[in-house]
């Protein structure tokens, strides 16, 4: 049986947060209609502050892997998000009939303050996330 899911591909600079959270949201709500993978222009590793904000929500992505991005990476997918200015200007030039969109999102690795504020905007960036991945879902991506 043929797989009809739609092919997402998340990148952001380091896969170490916003992707790999996107992942995990379109994994764990939109898993009927997506196949999912996340990659880095560079390979940064995962962040703990990510899959501790996301384990908040009831959504694990601790066996997730920071990847790179490579050309068979971009061949295997149907949409790729970039999710922020640095993966969409060095984003390669996609396969034919690939639908590219950007989400430009604040980098929560950079947060500054206690760990609390910081802990704050990561949980931002998370909410914006998983609001975005949803709209994927209930705007019938699909038909895009």
């Amino acid at each position: 049986m043929k797989d009809n899911k739609i092919r997402v591909l998340f990148l952001c600079t380091g896969n170490s947060c916003r992707s790999q959270m996107a992942e995990g949201y379109a994994r764990h709500l939109g898993d009927n209609l997506f196949s999912v993978r996340s990659a880095g222009i560079e390979a940064h590793g995962k962040n703990a502050r990510a899959v501790t904000i996301m384990a908040e929500d009831e959504v694990d992505i601790s066996q997730q892997e920071s990847t790179l991005m490579t050309k068979e990476t971009l061949e295997w997918a149907n949409v790729v998000i970039t999710l922020c200015g640095h993966a969409d200007e060095h984003c390669p030039v996609l396969p034919p009939n690939t639908f590219k969109e950007h989400w430009p999102l604040a980098d929560p690795a950079k947060a500054i303050g206690n760990e609390e504020e910081i802990m704050c905007q990561f949980r931002a960036i998370r909410d914006d996330i998983k609001h975005r991945v949803s709209n994927m879902i209930n705007e019938d991506f699909c038909e895009r």
